[in-house]
């Protein structure tokens, strides 16, 4: 181009693009410390969901002391979110932090097997992490925020904080609300967890349906069989010696075996679909001579579509009342979460996997190498020249990644596995995609890793860095092209609209569905005195 050409708006844009990615890319490198030590600091608060308490604290005053607006315990949930910052008219984007971690798989980011200090095994840790996955999507936002007020670059920038991922807990209820109603565009992170999605953006195939209940069985009306042999004299309604209702153990006992007994029945072995259960721990009676007042028990159940949930929905209900009336007892249903299977969106997958492939995939460098090399000679396994899975430090386009997930699942299914992302897939324009966490290589003869070595992995700091500075850039590149080509927010809108069209999904729950932050959630015990936490 001469100096006499004239320079179009277009290709305005695309040099602000250009410059603007290289500027957010510069922001993350410089500021990698910080992020770092900011990771460090929510892997080792370790909070279970709905009781993120000091995570979520942190983020609100972090994004505070960055200029964001803050709403703090966002939809009635005092473990959320929703952070706001505008450079004036212009697209809005979201991205979002989750931060919750999981009962029962504390380790320390050593090389050897061993619980976070002054906390037993049984504590929660991050194991997928979503540690990293808030991180980086922090630093893609704050480094976009960098560059627009560089550039002069105008739109608007959302973030959510999403507690209790692993429940599907938030994102529903953020979703009823209209947190997500502004968006013009999602951007949803996670560390990479299973191939083929490594390095690269779901295309087709998304999260199906996930649905999970908590079924509370009270017995406040024990006392009512052989009542002809109390004494008419005792102050106790029935005698200690004589027989009574069983109460409410009974009742979850019956629950379970028999919703466990049934599993054959309930759906096909095929198709991709699990199903867990968890007792909640209030309530329950001491080994003393009275009937169980309150038992708990929670079921979650991932299917690859809505159809499937609801028939493994309609046993589990027969089942309660079943066991309830058995138990001589009253049943009490509460969701924690029911969530639609995920909209795609080409335009956007591919926006994001073209500024992935930008930044280039994760590369572990020697501090990486040598801590790997030590976890194996740790598990006394022979020491590798290079420990991590090849997969790790690799891109996959988004279609050739379809294509191999495909060869994994029986034709009729459309969805795979379940995340509670799909819900803000209703309601905007969403790109799902991944970059490799710290994972090793399995070595021939030996079988896999020990669940705690990708734990460990994913609370170094040299393990972990690569998923943050990747992930960070290709966020800030897609929000950046984003915010510069208005064209390619109408394509993935104009998408979204066929999408919905074609094929409506309304909401699973009412509007104003509460979060069920009232359950007995496991929970941190704090000394207020010292601070000093234990399980």
């Amino acid at each position: 181009m001469n100096e006499n050409t004239p320079v179009t708006q277009a290709g305005r844009n695309e040099e602000t693009s250009v410059l603007s990615k290289e500027t957010a890319q510069a922001w993350i490198d410089d500021h990698l410390g910080e992020l770092l030590d900011w990771h460090t600091h929510i892997w080792e608060l370790g909070e279970p969901a709905w009781r993120e308490y000091a995570s979520q604290a942190w983020y609100v005053q972090r994004l505070r002391d960055e200029g964001f607006e803050v709403e703090d315990g966002s939809a009635g949930m005092p473990t959320a979110f929703s952070a706001r910052w505008s450079n004036g008219p212009g697209p809005t984007l979201l991205t979002y932090a989750e931060y919750d971690a999981v009962p029962g798989n504390s380790q320390a980011a050593t090389t050897r097997e061993e619980p976070r200090e002054d906390l037993s095994r049984f504590a929660p840790g991050h194991t997928d992490p979503h540690s990293a996955l808030g991180i980086s999507t922090l630093a893609g936002l704050l480094a976009t925020k960098h560059a627009m007020l560089t550039y002069g670059i105008t739109g608007t920038l959302l973030y959510t904080g999403e507690p209790a991922e692993k429940m599907h807990g938030s994102k529903v209820v953020h979703g009823l609300r209209g947190y997500y109603d502004e968006a013009d565009a999602i951007v949803s992170f996670h560390p990479f967890y299973m191939l083929p999605l490594c390095n690269t953006a779901r295309w087709d195939t998304h999260c199906g349906a996930y649905y999970s209940k908590v079924y509370s069985f009270v017995c406040d009306s024990p006392e009512t069989w052989q009542v002809s042999s109390a004494d008419p004299h005792s102050p106790i309604p029935a005698s200690h010696s004589a027989a009574r209702a069983p109460g409410a153990n009974l009742a979850l006992t019956q629950m379970l075996t028999s919703s466990r007994s049934m599993l054959d029945s309930m759906l096909p072995a095929t198709g991709g679909w699990s199903f867990s259960d968890a007792i909640l721990n209030d309530g329950q009676a001491t080994a003393d001579n009275l009937p169980q007042r309150l038992a708990r028990v929670q079921f979650s159940w991932r299917t690859p579509d809505i159809e499937m949930a609801e028939h493994i929905l309609a046993v589990l209900d027969r089942n309660a009342k079943a066991a309830a009336m058995m138990a001589h007892c009253e049943v009490k249903e509460r969701w924690v979460a029911r969530s639609r299977p995920g909209r795609a969106n080409h335009v956007l997958a591919q926006t994001l996997y073209d500024n992935l492939a930008e930044v280039g995939p994760p590369s572990y460098g020697p501090e990486a190498v040598a801590l790997a090399q030590e976890v194996q000679s740790n598990l006394g396994i022979e020491v590798s020249e290079h420990p991590f899975l090849p997969e790790t430090e690799q891109l996959i386009e988004p279609k050739e990644a379809e294509r191999l997930l495909r060869e994994q699942m029986p034709a009729w299914q459309r969805n795979w596995t379940s995340d509670d992302y799909v819900e803000m897939s209703h309601y905007a324009p969403l790109v799902r995609f991944y970059v490799s966490r710290p994972a090793l290589a399995s070595v021939p003869g030996v079988g896999p890793y020990p669940g705690w070595v990708m734990n460990a992995l994913g609370g170094m700091r040299e393990t972990i860095a690569p998923t943050i500075i990747t992930a960070g850039k290709a966020i800030a590149g897609t929000f950046l092209e984003l915010l510069t080509s208005p064209d390619v927010v109408e394509r993935a809108r104009a998408e979204f609209e066929r999408r919905v069209a074609d094929e409506p999904m309304s909401a699973l729950l009412p509007a104003d569905f509460a979060a069920p932050v009232e359950l007995p959630w496991p929970d941190y015990r704090i000394d207020r005195g010292n601070g000093r936490r234990w399980w």
